[in-house]
């Protein structure tokens, strides 16, 4: 794989349908999606939650992911759209950041838990893994749209990058990190992660479904402040960080503190 990615040039068209144009962005995003919703169905069935709220859940969480993850996108790069602003509406270009989809998720899910009156947490915990696996498939749309590839490398797995879609300090240099690659493999070992601690709760009840949700947020977190350091999109920073990555240490520091609080609740109870 490492020499196709170093010779390969990408298009981001799948293929054209008549008036109709198929983009690997948005084929990639689909799959994730499909699979995500198959595992988290396989999950809710574990854990006794019912299918049908599940769906129905998928549904709204999907639509409102997407929009508050390009919502998210746009504010960050609130110049770009303001002097371009029909490339609002053309997401199949790129441009969604996940820090604005778990935003949106999660708020998705508190409305339905309550709506349901199921647990908020344990909703979170079947679908974790799921977004874990559709993050590692989508980033490859990223792949075929040449963007969030890292600095320039030497290094045999490098990718090479068009010049149109390179910031102007780094035209010349022939091979870029496949930052998007790192983030695609980081995100499959938190899916395993997740899954192979889900089963161990299943079996051995010695742990509780409600610590998922923070353990992902936390391996995610780590995962993107690392591949950050080497990103060169475009990007607010501050005191010297990339904003996610500042975004990313707050999900953390949350992270810990809540999942802190959860282990002083009740004991556990199996499932």
């Amino acid at each position: 794989m490492i020499n196709f990615l170093h010779s390969f040039n990408p298009n981001p068209v799948l293929f054209d349908l008549g008036p109709f144009t198929i983009y690997w962005y948005g084929f990639f995003i689909v799959i994730g999606m499909m699979l995500g919703i198959v595992i988290t169905l396989k999950l809710a069935k574990m854990f006794k939650i019912s299918e049908n709220i599940v769906m129905d859940l998928a549904f709204w969480l999907i639509i409102f992911s997407i929009i508050g993850a390009r919502i998210y996108h746009i504010i960050l790069q609130f110049s770009y759209y303001l002097q371009n602003p029909l490339q609002v509406f053309m997401i199949w270009n790129g441009g969604i950041a996940i820090h604005g989809a778990i935003i949106a998720g999660l708020l998705t899910i508190y409305y339905f838990s309550r709506k349901y009156k199921l647990s908020f947490l344990k909703i979170s915990a079947i679908i974790a893994p799921s977004l874990a696996l559709a993050q590692a498939i989508g980033r490859w749309g990223n792949y075929f749209n040449q963007e969030l590839f890292g600095k320039p490398t030497s290094l045999p797995w490098g990718i090479p990058i068009s010049s149109v879609s390179l910031p102007a300090d780094f035209v010349g240099n022939l091979y870029f990190h496949p930052t998007f690659l790192y983030e695609s493999l980081g995100n499959l070992l938190i899916f395993a992660i997740l899954i192979l601690i889900i089963f161990f709760i299943k079996k051995k009840d010695r742990l509780k479904l409600e610590y998922i949700p923070f353990i992902y947020l936390m391996l995610y977190s780590s995962l993107r402040i690392a591949t950050e350091f080497i990103r060169i999109d475009q990007t607010p920073v501050i005191f010297g960080f990339r904003f996610p990555q500042l975004i990313s240490t707050i999900i953390i520091i949350l992270s810990v503190y809540f999942l802190y609080r959860e282990t002083k609740r009740a004991p556990i109870e199996k499932n």
